[in-house]
């Protein structure tokens, strides 16, 4: 039986910036798209052994990627409870359930930013030998932190500049794709630093690039408080997560570290919950508006964003990834650019742009269709029609 497959819609998103064939089709061979393109360029490389599954009505678009996932946490309202209440096997086990929810929902490749023990390079191994289904991982394992700082029970705490040389050295020997440091503190940890202030200097953190980059790996920065957002720009970061600009008594979105992102090409994730229309119920609707005007005024100056929801912490679960994106729409983004920050842009910043983000002949045969052409509007996307990764078909999650 042949390995190869036609699939047929009524349209191929097949480049940035909605770059699309009408009445396409998309040909693979294993793993391995062939030929993507108008349908009769693409059947005139298939023949009558080949399988053939249309799909009338539908966009078929690269495969989503989430640049902003932590497989150890449960979504629940006490993700850190529950991560300290499980062996590593039992914890390995239900990151196993996590990553099938992910690819179920089209997400067909994630960075994870922080686990615990480098059971996401276990996780890796077991879906790329295809013992289990799941997302390709770009994993940072165990996330730089000082004592006590952000996330320290996951192993990464550093209290001297020899002991942050030696984590990023021992994770990058391990098989890490990334390096995370936390630059700023974070709700999620009790008695550690406020959200908003910063637990690195912009020396230490360019200690970490520096390091990263002998080891040829990129540098992602959790950073919430603008202060620890400059550092990590003097610093020369790859990424910043979060990017939320909180001050002791506020916010403040400094002009000229914008500028700096800007210029330097510094990808931003905001990591904007699947649940961002209640975001006024729970945080007052004057704040809501103000933190909803930061990231549209981020994208008015051209920040280069990419796609993220920080699956795993509290009720941000493993399958809103389409949700979230509806955000970007409403802030006045237009929906092929938004589709780009889940596709060719969010490959691109995690060092998989050619394993990931487009479909083109060489590139891998990850791909998903939905109803309608979310070029038009991103509510399409909710209507989940078929997935396809690593060349095997997944049954999609429908209901959204």
């Amino acid at each position: 039986m042949s390995s190869r497959k036609l699939i047929t819609a009524a349209r191929v998103v097949t480049g940035p910036g909605g770059l699309s064939a009408e009445d396409g089709a998309v040909l693979t061979d294993g793993d391995t798209v062939i030929a993507a393109g108008r349908r009769t360029e693409v059947e005139a490389l298939a023949d009558e052994r080949d399988e053939r599954i249309d799909l009338p009505g539908t966009t078929v678009l690269p495969g989503l990627v989430d640049a902003h996932v932590h497989l150890v946490f449960d979504a629940g309202t006490d993700p850190v409870g529950t991560l300290e209440g499980q062996d590593d096997e039992a914890l390995l086990a239900v990151m196993r359930e996590r990553a099938a929810r992910l690819v179920a929902s089209g997400v067909t490749t994630v960075r994870d930013l922080g686990d615990r023990g480098r059971l996401t390079l276990r996780l890796r191994e077991e879906i790329e030998s295809g013992a289990v289904p799941g997302p390709r991982i770009v994993a940072a394992t165990t996330p730089v932190t000082p004592k006590g700082g952000h996330c320290w029970f996951l192993g990464g705490e550093v209290g001297s500049e020899r002991e942050l040389r030696n984590l990023v050295w021992r994770n990058a020997e391990l098989g890490a794709d990334v390096i995370k440091v936390m630059a700023t503190g974070g709700a999620l940890t009790r008695g550690g630093p406020a959200t908003w202030q910063a637990q690195f200097g912009a020396g230490e953190l360019a200690v970490v690039v520096e390091e990263a980059r002998g080891a040829g790996l990129p540098v992602a920065a959790h950073a919430h408080g603008t202060a620890g957002i400059e550092a990590a720009v003097t610093a020369g970061v790859d990424t910043l997560e979060h990017c939320t600009w909180m001050t002791e008594d506020g916010n403040d979105l400094r002009d000229d570290v914008l500028d700096a992102v800007v210029e330097r090409g510094i990808r931003v994730c905001p990591t904007v919950s699947p649940h961002w229309r209640m975001l006024p119920t729970v945080f007052g609707t004057e704040r809501a508006e103000r933190l909803f005007g930061q990231v549209r005024t981020m994208a008015e100056r051209g920040v280069r964003f990419i796609a993220g929801t920080d699956a795993g912490v509290q009720r941000a679960g493993f399958d809103g990834l389409r949700q979230s994106l509806t955000f970007f729409e409403h802030i006045g983004m237009p929906a092929p650019r938004v589709l780009d920050m889940a596709t060719t842009e969010a490959a691109d910043a995690l060092g998989a742009g050619g394993r990931a983000g487009l479909l083109a002949p060489g590139r891998p045969a990850d791909l998903i269709a939905v109803s309608g052409d979310p070029r038009s509007g991103l509510e399409a996307l909710t209507d989940l029609r078929f997935v396809m990764s690593r060349g095997e078909l997944i049954p999609p999650q429908r209901a959204v």
